[in-house]
């Protein structure tokens, strides 16, 4: 599968890199708003083409595939535009600046029939199911925990940007929500929190605490300016599990009702995490499907519901809400 890269930050740079290493799949461009930036991305990670603008990058027959990995802000107009003209995208997450512009990509691609997937790459991980066999071992799921923070305000400005869809919820509270979502998909009755926020009104820290129909309790804590341990908890009734770091697994612990360790899981060797997201694509798109089993669209949809709800409960708003 060929895959074309829009945007030349440092997702798109671990894309590139992981795409080196794969057998199945390839990066054969890359569009920037710049044809230097592009040209350089292209030279750094042996690419072959580089266009300065995206719709030339939309334009290449060759490309089966576009990863959009702009800021939030971006996604709505390039995805558009991609799924207009037949090619199937992988966007970074979040997925788009809200929900109506989620609703209206999803409706589209499903009107063109073609395939689009969120890129939020702890989805597609082989993590994922050794976590859902080991709760069987738990007894009924009582409570869920997540913390996630990067002390990384400092070299990432667009945090505080509202046109760019700023703020911790977007940037990493979404893995916390994701990892509930994955692991509890009863509904969300009851959501809310509270958050600190820039003078540029974004979210920098937050707490969120979540009443689901089966009654687990989740409670999520993000933060853009501090470090955090980034572990999971989920909580059952005959022992407990925690994820060593929900933005990328590594290790699974299963604990007994005594807190004594019983097992510890590593996950398969990986490239980078990000592989798994590309073939699970390009087998969706192999087999003329739209949507990924690993994050449908109606889930896509459900986790943007629940951060827009969660902003406007903050006051945390964007140009385009």
């Amino acid at each position: 599968m060929n895959i074309g890269i829009i945007a030349t930050g440092r997702m798109a740079g671990t894309a590139a890199d992981t795409l080196s290493k794969m057998q199945d799949a390839e990066c054969i461009a890359v569009a920037s708003r710049t044809i230097e930036k592009a040209q350089a991305f292209a030279k750094e990670h042996g690419i072959e083409r580089a266009y300065g603008s995206y719709s030339e990058l939309l334009n290449d027959k060759d490309v089966d595939l576009v990863y959009v990995a702009t800021p939030h802000s971006m996604h709505y107009d390039i995805t558009m535009e991609a799924l207009r003209t037949g090619k199937p995208c992988l966007v970074e997450k979040a997925f788009m600046a809200n929900h109506r512009q989620s609703k209206e990509v999803i409706d589209l691609a499903h009107k063109n029939k073609v395939f689009v997937a969120e890129a939020i790459w702890t989805r597609y991980q082989p993590a994922v199911e050794i976590v859902r066999e080991m709760m069987k071992r738990i007894g009924a799921l009582r409570l869920i925990s997540a913390n996630i923070g990067y002390n990384m305000v400092w070299r990432k400005p667009k945090l505080l940007q509202p046109e760019l869809c700023g703020g911790a919820l977007m940037d990493v509270g979404v893995y916390g929500l994701n990892f509930v979502r994955m692991f509890c998909e009863e509904e969300v009755t009851k959501i809310g929190g509270c958050c600190t926020q820039s003078d540029t009104s974004m979210d920098l820290s937050e707490v969120i605490t979540l009443s689901l129909a089966n009654g687990v309790m989740a409670t999520i804590q993000a933060t853009a300016n501090a470090t955090s341990s980034n572990r999971g908890v989920l909580t059952g009734t005959e022992g407990f599990i925690v994820v060593d770091n929900i933005n990328n697994p590594q290790l699974i612990s299963l604990y007994a009702p005594d807190r004594t360790l019983v097992e510890d899981i590593h996950v398969p060797q990986q490239i980078t995490g990000y592989e798994y997201e590309f073939s699970a694509c390009k087998e969706a798109i192999e087999n003329h499907q739209i949507e990924t089993a690993f994050m449908p669209h109606d889930e896509t949809l459900r986790i943007m519901q629940l951060m827009d709800t969660l902003r406007e409960q903050w006051g945390v708003r964007f140009p385009m809400d």
